[in-house]
């Protein structure tokens, strides 16, 4: 059911301070600042040769980030994305084996344009994950 990685999502307290970091010391290719305001975050992608890392910071003060950036100051890995061909019937499947679906199980448009869902962390050995449709 799932196929690539897409990205690794790491929540960063400091946008500017990440993105520099992954574009002057580790060299990489970096986009510009994405606001997402109907997520509450503000995303950088940093282009990998076979994935991306997209650097998570909050956006208003509903941010479904900014409580893991207040238990985890410094930052951290926050999801991991996988891509899926249908994801209506990946739900569907996941749902029937147990998994929940975080929000109201309806896909929401993510940074890429494209449908994604997320699931809950207690059900995947405590790694939020987020379904891509691709």
């Amino acid at each position: 059911m799932i196929g690539n990685l897409n990205h690794v999502a790491i929540a960063v307290p400091d946008l500017e301070k990440a993105t520099a970091t992954y574009r002057d010391v580790l060299g990489a290719e970096v986009s510009e600042p994405l606001a997402l305001p109907e997520h509450g975050v503000t995303v950088v992608f940093v282009k990998l040769p076979n994935t991306k890392i997209e650097l998570l910071h909050p956006l208003g003060a509903n941010s479904p980030i900014a409580p893991f950036l207040e238990r985890n100051a410094g930052g951290g890995m926050h999801h991991v994305c996988y891509e899926v061909e249908d994801i209506l019937a990946a739900r569907d499947k996941l749902k029937a084996g147990g998994a929940r679906v975080l929000g109201d199980g309806e896909p929401k448009i993510g940074a890429h344009g494209k449908p994604v869902l997320f699931l809950h962390p207690k059900d995947f050995f405590g790694t939020l994950v987020e379904l891509e449709q691709v």
